[in-house]
C-alpha cells in the first residue's frame, strides 16, 4: 500500500469536507438527541456507504470509458455550468424587474 497516497487523499478529502452540510446536520442532531452515539454511528455509516458507492461507480465507469474521454466530458460539463452561471437568463431578468 502506498502510504503517502493514502495520507494525501485522506488529508485532501478531510479538508474539503470540513464545512460539509452533513457534518452540520450531525452536530445539530447530536446536540438535540439523547443518544449521541446513535447519531455518530448513523452519520459515519451513511458517509461510509456513500463513499463506497461512489468508489464502486467510479471504478465501473473507468472500466468502460477511457480516461481522456472522462476528463474531456468533465471539462465540458464544468464549462457549460460556468457559462450558464455567467450568462443572464431571460426568465431571471424578467423576474427581477420591478412590477408597477
Amino acid at each position: 500500500m502506498d502510504w503517502h497516497l493514502l495520507g494525501l487523499s485522506f488529508i485532501t478529502v478531510f479538508l474539503s469536507e470540513l464545512g460539509d452540510k452533513s457534518q452540520l446536520a450531525a452536530i445539530a442532531l447530536s446536540g438535540q438527541s439523547q443518544s449521541r452515539q446513535a447519531v455518530f454511528f448513523g452519520t459515519a455509516g451513511a458517509l461510509l456507504l456513500t463513499s463506497l458507492l461512489g468508489a464502486l461507480a467510479g471504478g465501473v465507469v473507468a472500466e468502460f470509458i477511457p480516461t481522456h474521454l472522462l476528463k474531456a466530458s468533465a471539462a465540458v460539463g464544468f464549462a457549460i455550468l460556468a457559462i450558464r452561471l455567467l450568462w443572464p437568463h431571460s426568465e431571471a431578468a424578467a423576474d427581477s424587474e420591478p412590477t408597477p
